[in-house]
């Protein structure tokens, strides 16, 4: 799937879901460093924990962050299986 963040940095967020599991995450542009951090941690993980550890981080001032954003693509992921 492949999603448009909103409010951060990074413009692009791409994942696949592989038997309800979070893999192959990947973010275009933003901190390099916390976005590798946070795609290789969730890598694997049951998308459901995945939405409830990510959501609600915020970046500094701002009321999202790149983590928020991909639990954010995640919901989104579910609802148009869901809608199937």
């Amino acid at each position: 799937m492949e999603y448009r963040p909103k409010g951060v940095c990074t413009r692009n967020i791409t994942f696949d879901v592989v038997e309800g599991k979070v893999c192959n995450v990947k973010f275009t542009d933003g901190c390099a460093g916390n976005t590798q951090g946070v795609a290789r941690l969730i890598e694997g993980m049951d998308i459901d924990d995945a939405i409830s550890r990510l959501s609600g981080i915020k970046c500094g001032y701002k009321s999202t962050s790149c983590p928020d954003q991909l639990a954010k693509a995640l919901i989104q992921y579910k609802e148009e299986e869901a809608s199937k």
